[in-house]
């Protein structure tokens, strides 16, 4: 049995029939983790329940614009400069040609090519795309999306 802690929560991950199972418990205490990775390798053991398909991650462009930026104009309502530099850095980000990746495929190389299109802006403009990017990518982490072990 396998459990690990990324953010908060704890996740777990085990092998059946050759095949890898990872998923969160949505849970911060270790012990109902292993309770519920537990009952998970019970029912595969009972037949009760298969591999449960994975939803496909939506495109990182898809996601900034109908969940990402109405997120942040939400929870920073009181504060409009940061709702402005998180939405500011969404629409950069959202005409790189990457955008249409999804969200589980970005990666560190993303970044690097999104700061080499645009080192004619200052670091700071950059770091507000690279910023709103992954941002982006955590809330959906977090939100039950699967990283495929990124």
């Amino acid at each position: 049995m396998s459990i690990y802690k990324r953010g908060e929560m704890y996740w777990y991950k085990f092998m059946w029939n050759g095949k890898t199972v990872r998923e969160s418990t949505k849970q911060g205490n270790d012990k109902v983790a292993r309770q519920m990775e537990a009952a998970h390798r019970t029912s595969l053991a009972k037949g009760e329940v298969g591999i449960r398909e994975k939803k496909p991650a939506p495109s990182l462009a898809n996601f900034l614009k109908n969940d990402f930026v109405p997120f942040v104009k939400t929870k920073h309502a009181t504060k409009p400069g940061t709702a402005e530099y998180y939405s500011d850095g969404a629409n950069m980000v959202g005409k790189c040609d990457w955008a249409s990746e999804p969200l589980d495929k970005i990666s560190d190389q993303h970044a690097q090519h999104f700061a080499a299109k645009y080192a004619a802006l200052s670091a700071s403009r950059i770091n507000c795309g690279l910023r709103s990017a992954f941002a982006a990518r955590s809330i959906w982490l977090s939100s039950g999306g699967n990283s495929n072990g990124r």
